[in-house]
């Protein structure tokens, strides 16, 4: 085929979108020639532009999920605080009547367990934000031909945002029980910025499974229940054994642990640990993307017939 022929289109694949500066409407033109197939630079510009397109879009959408996650609910925003409440006064209990032997923490044990706590819950939620953005937009993904990215940005936001409600129960703990507070605060989010990567990058490659089977979005709790107790959220790293290594493998354990060390004590036990899993977690996350982007179109055609 000539490449410097005009390329064929029909009326069905053109669509108009809002006016340009020049006064004259953009028109894409959408074939059936892969844009994966498009080597080095052009595959990344579009999938940036495509990103941040879909800025607009998804801060529409991450307010219309909070009104409604929020209006919906007669404690509302009380959820954010509930569950690490319930888990340290159990906890607490537990090690004070002797059921269990935690070890010793750097900081008061209910602290120790409500900032763990917080911060799993974060990862959780990142993990299950792609998840539920493809799984909840099928419709509209059907129907309707938008920047994909949108939905995930917006179920990606409530994540930020429902961590700036805990923000407000970890200041009342560290007023509470006097915790001094490093310098090193200042980076911690860094630190929790690479642990929502991490959960990003695993839901991102789940996202599309999930729309095709509901089997994920099942599964998935029952993976995430014992995976809370192989890391330490309710307890220190252990020094040795097999459980030990079990925990220093696990992904998540080196990017919570330096984000609460950063917020408490402003000394970090494994930086090794921290910068690779951070590198895997970043690269993953730019994979994931890629697959996401080359796996919706025929999942929507899946979904739609």
């Amino acid at each position: 085929m000539n490449d410097h022929k005009p390329q064929r289109t029909n009326s069905s694949a053109i669509a108009h979108s809002p006016i340009s500066p020049s006064g004259r409407p953009h028109q894409v033109t959408y074939t059936s020639a892969s844009w994966f197939r498009q080597p080095g630079l052009p595959i990344w510009k579009k999938m940036w532009r495509d990103l941040l397109a879909s800025r607009e879009l998804a801060w529409r959408l991450m307010i219309k999920d909070l009104s409604a996650q929020y209006r919906q609910s007669v404690f509302g925003i009380a959820w954010a605080f509930i569950p690490p409440i319930i888990l340290a006064v159990g906890f607490t209990f537990a090690t004070n009547s002797k059921v269990i032997n935690i070890g010793k923490t750097d900081i008061p044990y209910p602290a120790y367990v409500m900032l763990g706590t917080m911060l799993w819950q974060t990862f959780v939620e990142a993990l299950n934000a792609p998840i539920q953005a493809v799984t909840t937009s099928k419709g509209l993904l059907a129907k309707i031909n938008f920047p994909r990215e949108a939905i995930i940005l917006a179920k990606l936001g409530q994540v930020f945002f429902n961590f700036g409600i805990k923000i407000i129960l970890i200041a009342g703990v560290f007023l509470w029980f006097r915790i001094p507070v490093p310098w090193t605060i200042v980076i911690a989010p860094v630190a929790l910025l690479h642990l929502i990567w991490l959960g990003t990058f695993i839901g991102l490659l789940l996202a599309p499974l999930a729309g095709l089977y509901n089997d994920v979005s099942k599964a998935l709790p029952l993976i995430v229940g014992p995976w809370l107790f192989l890391t330490p959220v309710v307890f220190p790293v252990p020094n040795g054994g097999t459980f030990a290594t079990v925990v220093r493998l696990n992904p998540v354990t080196p990017l919570l642990v330096t984000t609460r060390e950063l917020a408490t004590i402003g000394v970090i036990s494994d930086p090794q640990g921290f910068w690779i899993v951070s590198g895997v977690s970043i690269g993953g996350l730019l994979v994931a993307w890629i697959l996401y982007r080359v796996a919706m179109p025929y999942v929507i055609e899946r979904v739609s017939s």
